[in-house]
Parts: C-alpha cells; structure tokens; sequence
C-alpha cells in the first residue's frame, strides 16, 4: 500500500487516479499510524513552501517522516512543492525544510537572464542524469509536465537524477538512497508520468 500524504496542499485525487490506472494501491490520509504502516509514501504539493513545512509540523508528520526515510528505510517521493520540501530550506521562507537532501530552493526570477515566463508551465523535455533502475523504461525523448516558480539544485551531483533546461538547467528528479523527488507533475504527464510511477512502485 502507498500512502499519499494529506496535509491539505496537493493534488491528491489525480496522484491517486494515476496509481489505480497502473494497478496500484493507494491510500489518501493524514493518519500517522496508516502513514508508518504503507510500504512506500507520497509527499505531494502545491503552495507555498513555509505554509507546507508549518502544517505539517502541526501534523507531528516532520519526525514521521524522517523516520521512515531515515530509518525504516521506506521510498518516499516527494512531489512538485513535496520535493522543494526535501531540501534544506527555500527563498520563499524562512522555515527549515526536511533536509533529507543537501540543496536550496531558489526562484527562477533571480537566475533568469530572458524573457521566460514564471511561472515555468507546461510540457518540456527532460533528460536522464544519472541512470538508475529507476530511470528504466524510457527511450531517448521523455517530456513531463511542469507547474513551478521555484526550482532545485543539490550539492551533491549524485543526488540528481533528471534535468531539465528553462534558461538555465535545473534538477527535474532527485534521488539518494531510498529518497526520490520530481519537480513536475507525473500525474499529468501521461505515458511519462505513469512509468514514472511504475518505476516507483516497482522498487
């Protein structure tokens, strides 16, 4: 069982629709107790960053959280906004973020020298940084679709795993260990999002 972390800023139903398409169990809950006991979890988002960490810091699902990635040793995918959340901290705040993986969140705004738009919407090419079995599955063309004003960087380049290019280049997926983020939306990405949610479920 998956579990999808409800802590009210997310696009649960369509992640949930996503996993039921590809024979996936899931579950919608902010229950610590269902949370410690699913297989694999998922920290969805959409908002702001400080706004997130605050609810679910109020939800106890801080320490929950870095124990089943810490210590139980469970996938956790955090995705768009749930990602950012894995970092250490972010430009739109002031709060501490997770800190599973070393990196900021910083706004497309001070690092673009164009005229792109922000936020970045819509579909765009990413490539494959580091190939892992989680990467599997995909031929040369892979395209997700992105939803974002802020973007990732990690310290370390082990922990990038997908690319992307809006001005400048910028982590589309992350991984270290049993640790995973995507900046996009694979629940809207078609094809591409559901092998990225079989390769999820698959490890």
């Amino acid at each position: 069982m998956i579990a999808i972390v409800d802590y009210g800023m997310g696009n649960l139903g369509s992640i949930a629709n996503m996993l039921k398409k590809i024979g996936a169990q899931s579950i919608i809950t902010s229950d610590l107790e269902t949370i410690c006991n699913a297989n694999k979890i998922i920290l969805p988002g959409v908002g702001s960053f400080d706004a997130a960490i605050k609810r679910i810091d109020e939800l106890g699902l801080r320490e929950l959280i870095l124990e089943i990635a810490l210590k139980s040793k469970k996938p956790l995918l955090g995705i768009c906004l749930g990602m950012q959340l894995l970092m250490q901290g972010s430009d739109e705040g002031v709060l501490p973020g997770l800190g599973l993986i070393k990196g900021k969140v910083h706004h497309f705004r001070n690092y673009l020298q164009s005229e792109l738009k922000i936020p970045h919407m819509g579909w765009n090419d990413v490539k494959i940084y580091n190939t892992i079995t989680f990467t599997q599955g995909y031929n040369e063309e892979i395209r997700f679709y992105f939803l974002h004003s802020y973007f990732v960087n990690v310290e370390d380049p082990q922990d990038s795993l997908m690319k992307c290019n809006y001005g400048i280049d910028f982590d589309a997926a992350i991984n270290k260990n049993n640790i995973y983020g995507a900046q996009f939306h694979p629940e809207k990405s078609h094809k591409y999002g559901m092998q990225f949610f079989r390769n999820f479920v698959a490890l």
